[in-house]
């Protein structure tokens, strides 16, 4: 059995809901692809559904303990402390192994999350450089442009430089800054194998609501921060759980413009303005990734409504099925 499905899309759309409703649908167990999701603490600002680990030996050797939220076993989430490190090919090495023990208990991996860099490498079996982080060169290098770390890189691997490009991912700092950590380590970073994915064996689903509607969403659920006590989650993660004020703002969105407030930097307004302000580019910046990646050869189907993923979902698995 090697059937999966992902559901991806921006932020606030939905896609943890239709996770959750798949799986119980068609005996599913997911795995979570986001990037913040992973840290013990980080609940209400991450959007995590309500939830608890749980231990059970009827599970497989690498999915013995479970994020259960809705009665549906949960993987990559509360994983690690948020001071910890943590990247894309850990969560890669990781999650293969879970979404493989999902399927010898003939189940259906279902990955859903927002980190859309994430979703795709796990999709595509991307395979990534086994290069530790070099926290001095670093923080040298974050002194630096974008448009300065892209010249350094294409003086030193003009291959990998020009895949950035190619991608659109030139002004992404983090991403040039771990090509040059590569570089540093390697001498060049490694190319990568051109990715096919089997749209006989992968369902990708994306939801992709109408702008307007998608803005609403966002502005409910930061309403809902207010509700749950996100203030009280920051201080707790700094006071009890001991993470700097520089790493919870270096977690992005409302974990920045609310860590700035609680610390009386801004003011109510302009924290709910700011942070406002960028979901809404952090979602245009996800539905620019998806984009890129349908245009790469990935099937992607849109839609627009649970209803609508649900049935794709039955008539993709029935076609699975008549061609065994």
């Amino acid at each position: 059995m090697s059937t999966s499905i992902t559901i991806i899309g921006p932020t606030a759309s939905g896609k943890s809901a239709m996770a959750i409703a798949l799986a119980k649908e068609y005996s599913g167990e997911i795995i979570s692809a986001d990037s913040r999701q992973i840290y013990r603490g980080m609940d209400i600002g991450s959007g995590k559904e309500p939830g608890r680990l749980s231990t059970s030996s009827l599970r497989g050797p690498f999915t013995k303990t479970a994020y259960l939220s809705g009665g549906i076993a949960h993987y990559m989430i509360d994983i690690v402390h948020p001071n910890t490190p943590y990247n894309v090919s850990k969560f890669v090495t990781k999650a293969q192994r879970i979404r493989d023990d999902i399927w010898h208990r003939k189940k259906y991996p279902i990955i859903a999350g927002g980190t859309m860099f994430w979703a795709q490498a796990l999709v595509e079996n991307n395979r990534f450089a086994n290069v530790a982080p070099n926290p001095p060169l670093r923080k040298k290098l974050q002194k630096h442009t974008a448009e300065k770390l892209l010249h350094f890189l294409e003086k030193k691997d003009p291959r990998r430089a020009h895949d950035i490009k190619a991608k659109n991912e030139h002004r992404n700092k983090q991403r040039l800054i771990r090509a040059l950590e590569i570089v540093d380590a390697l001498g060049s970073v490694p190319p990568q194998q051109t990715p096919v994915i089997d749209p006989k064996n992968h369902l990708i689903l994306a939801i992709n609501h109408p702008k307007d509607i998608l803005h609403a969403k966002i502005e409910k659920r930061m309403d809902t921060w207010f509700r749950d006590g996100i203030f009280d989650e920051i201080l707790m993660l700094h006071h009890d759980m001991h993470v700097p004020w520089s790493r919870l703002e270096h977690f992005g969105l409302e974990y920045k413009w609310c860590t700035r407030y609680v610390r009386g930097q801004v003011s109510l307004l302009t924290m709910k303005e700011r942070t406002i302000t960028d979901l809404k580019h952090y979602a245009k910046r996800q539905m620019t990734w998806i984009r890129r990646w349908k245009k790469q050869g990935a099937p992607i189907d849109d839609i627009t409504t649970h209803a609508q993923g649900m049935k794709r979902v039955k008539t993709f698995l029935a076609q699975k099925s008549s061609s065994q």
